[in-house]
């Protein structure tokens, strides 16, 4: 079963679920013909990619997308990225190199080194960078792409929820899943601007047949029971990935979540010593500078010395 985000994702800058100001900017770039070099920041799921990708097929421009999350390091720069940037288009368009979620690339070689790939190809070629945390990107990256936030101003944010209930209940229709519009626009309103989580949730619930008020009650364990996954099988990426998608939640609210989680998951020897490693972090958490480091510091802490089931 194809991926519905994959599957439905816009294939052109006037189908994106952009604010007005967005929308413009991107359909007058689309206009002049060339892409630019761009840096895209702002929360999960607000549509980064999409963009970068409408933008590709708007502008009939050749494009290869690098996951910097998994393949951010300097020998993605010296073997993908140079080998495709170095060579002519086909059709003539300049290329565009994607790098995305460019905030999990390596600081210290990857970043310092994209300096100069930007100008060496600049005749050729063009980057669309997307990151979470733009503080995390080197001011040099910055300064050599035009800076662009993803944010939606709050008088639009009813106009803009109203329009992707449109496009689930579009989604829906066409999959020919029944759905109660009540318990849609309840979903959109939890995650809301994050419509990749929407949309990922609404095909997961989907086996049953109906997106039903149960999507509402079984979200939590769901995502919660991904996390203690990632940290049992120690795979810290995706551990990282999951806290830094769900940091729009409370601390407290987090860390009460696996708590809650412990007796199901850990052995009974384990529990103990998790509930003190997860006070301490949630205690720390009140005055620390970074959630995010923090966060991800109780997690390693978890992996490493606990036992799970």
């Amino acid at each position: 079963m194809d991926l519905f985000v994959e599957k439905y994702r816009p294939s052109t800058v006037n189908d994106c679920i952009l604010s007005k100001e967005l929308s413009s900017t991107f359909s007058e770039m689309v206009k002049e013909g060339t892409p630019q070099n761009l840096l895209f920041c702002g929360p999960a799921g607000t549509g980064k990619t999409s963009v970068a990708k409408a933008i590709c097929s708007d502008l009939d421009a050749e494009s290869i997308v690098i996951n910097c999350s998994e393949d951010g390091n300097i020998d993605t720069l010296r073997t993908k990225i140079r080998s495709f940037a170095s060579t002519v288009s086909l059709n003539g368009n300049k290329k565009v190199v994607i790098l995305d979620e460019f905030d999990y690339s390596n600081a210290n070689s990857i970043q310092p080194a994209l300096r100069g790939a930007i100008e060496e190809f600049a005749n050729n070629c063009r980057f669309i960078i997307t990151c979470n945390y733009k503080n995390r990107i080197i001011a040099p990256i910055h300064s050599r792409c035009t800076n662009i936030e993803f944010t939606i101003p709050s008088k639009e944010k009813p106009i803009l929820a109203k329009k992707f209930l449109d496009r689930l209940k579009f989604i829906l229709d066409n999959e020919g899943i029944k759905y109660e519009e009540e318990v849609l626009a309840k979903l959109i309103l939890r995650h809301f601007p994050d419509f990749r989580r929407v949309i990922n949730e609404i095909q997961r619930y989907s086996v049953s047949g109906t997106i039903d008020v149960g999507i509402l009650s079984d979200y939590d364990k769901i995502r919660i029971q991904d996390l203690i996954d990632s940290m049992k099988n120690k795979n810290f990426t995706d551990a990282r990935k999951w806290i830094v998608s769900n940091l729009d939640n409370s601390p407290p609210d987090l860390f009460r979540k696996i708590y809650d989680s412990l007796s199901d998951t850990m052995s009974k020897t384990s529990v103990p010593d998790a509930i003190l490693i997860i006070a301490d972090y949630q205690y720390k958490s009140a005055f620390v500078a970074d959630q995010e480091i923090n966060f991800v510091a109780c997690i390693v802490e978890l992996m490493m010395r606990c036992e799970f089931k």
